[in-house]
């Protein structure tokens, strides 16, 4: 696949790839993750104070690791929805509260004409 194909119509396979791979780098870290925190429990013996430290630090770690990758996730489909002008599940002509097409209603003294 060339360049131009990637930056024109053909870039449904690197979105797919991009997708797959960030996938997979989130699945890496979070079992990395747990990896740690069953060794490190393990290695403690028993102090059950600490133990719960270690999977509490773990299970939020595992948590903002996965967060994260879905919120960028989801705010990189939305744009390149809004770029390539997919607007599903909005119908023609309708936009934000007040504006039609995307572009604001007038307020204030000037929408009123005085």
């Amino acid at each position: 696949m060339g360049r131009s194909e990637a930056r024109g119509g053909g870039g449904g396979d690197v979105e797919r790839q991009r997708a797959r791979y960030g996938l997979l780098a989130v699945l890496g870290s979070n079992l990395a993750i747990v990896v740690v925190a069953v060794f490190g429990v393990w290695r403690l013996g028993g102090d059950k104070a600490v133990i719960v430290g270690v999977l509490t630090t773990a299970f939020t770690a595992i948590s903002g690791v996965t967060t994260a990758y879905l919120g960028i996730k989801a705010v990189s489909n939305t744009a390149q929805n809004i770029a390539l002008g997919n607007t599903v599940g909005r119908p023609p002509g309708v936009g934000v509260e007040g504006s039609v097409d995307g572009v604001p209603a007038q307020r204030g003294p000037e929408a009123s004409g005085g």
